[in-house]
């Protein structure tokens, strides 16, 4: 079958199929590992699916090709920090980007429209997938992260002229935000109980980790900084926080198929605008109060 294509044809023929001998290996290697029988069929049937769309495409360019294993080997990881659904789900967004030029080519490859049925359908068997455990505490993630968010940039924004040194703004973070993960776990742990939430404990730990990750992150920079050097920690402490809420919005955006956009605004116009409340609170103490550090 290998007639005298353009040299555009040849090259989309030879990305298509090596983009469906990724995907096939990396479906086979996340089945391989997961637990859950249920999506472990899927991926299963599903890697099946996406080699006899490298074989259809093998037929037309008549060469072997392999395929991309650092894609493979860096979807793997990210799998196993970020959840094999949302890997899935980022691989499917990225597969067949160029759909006009796949449809283009259905006029002189009759195997074309199958191909494309097949990867649409694709969509509906990923929207099962969804059962993996860690998008099941998305909502206790949230709570942990939002909370985070908001009352430690707020403390910590306070704090930065009230006290005007890195190293006692740090330690007060790290006090106030390890006992406030403390009560937002207990507190999300006595509120599931209420509920008659089997699994209380286990949303009260996805709670309180993702509290203390935040801290991690939002007392950092006081550490780095010399102890004169509070706004430029600031500054950087405001810069990690819209990074988070990036990445979290992008992650649930992503795994979940929801909107990306208005949630991330939402979240970091609250904030943010609660740094800058708390920052004017603190400046406004200070002055008021007299109090020199």
């Amino acid at each position: 079958m290998t007639k005298d294509y353009s040299p555009q044809t040849k090259a989309l023929m030879i990305d298509f199929q090596k983009g469906e001998e990724t995907a096939a290996m990396l479906y086979s290697r996340i089945a391989h590992r997961i637990k859950n029988e249920h999506d472990k069929k899927i991926l299963t049937k599903i890697s099946a699916e996406e080699k006899e769309h490298a074989n259809v495409w093998k037929r037309y360019t008549g060469k072997n090709i392999s395929p991309n294993r650092f894609k493979i080997l860096w979807y793997l990881f990210m799998s196993y920090i970020m959840g094999y659904s949302f890997v899935i789900k980022l691989l499917e967004k990225g597969e067949y980007n160029d759909a006009k030029a796949l449809e283009a080519l259905a006029t002189e490859i009759p195997e074309v429209p199958a191909i494309i049925k097949q990867e649409k359908s694709h969509e509906e068997y990923l929207m099962n997938l969804l059962d993996e455990e860690r998008l099941q505490y998305v909502g206790a993630m949230v709570l942990g992260l939002n909370d985070a968010l908001v009352e430690l940039t707020g403390t910590i924004a306070g704090l930065t002229f009230a006290l005007g040194d890195t190293r006692l703004v740090a330690m007060a973070g790290i006090i106030t935000g390890v006992a406030a993960t403390l009560s937002m776990a207990a507190s999300n742990y006595l509120a599931e109980r209420a509920n008659n939430n089997p699994n209380a404990l286990k949303a009260s730990v996805y709670t309180g980790i993702a509290y203390l990750v935040t801290v991690v992150f939002l007392v950092l920079p006081y550490l780095l900084y010399p102890q004169h050097m509070c706004i430029a920690a600031l500054g950087t402490m405001l810069v990690i926080v819209i990074f988070i809420i990036f990445f979290f919005n992008y992650y649930i955006a992503v795994a979940k198929s929801e909107p990306f956009f208005k949630r991330f605004a939402e979240m970091a116009i609250i904030s943010l605008s609660v740094a800058f409340i708390s920052f004017g609170i603190g400046l406004l103490a200070k002055y008021f109060l007299g109090v020199e550090v």
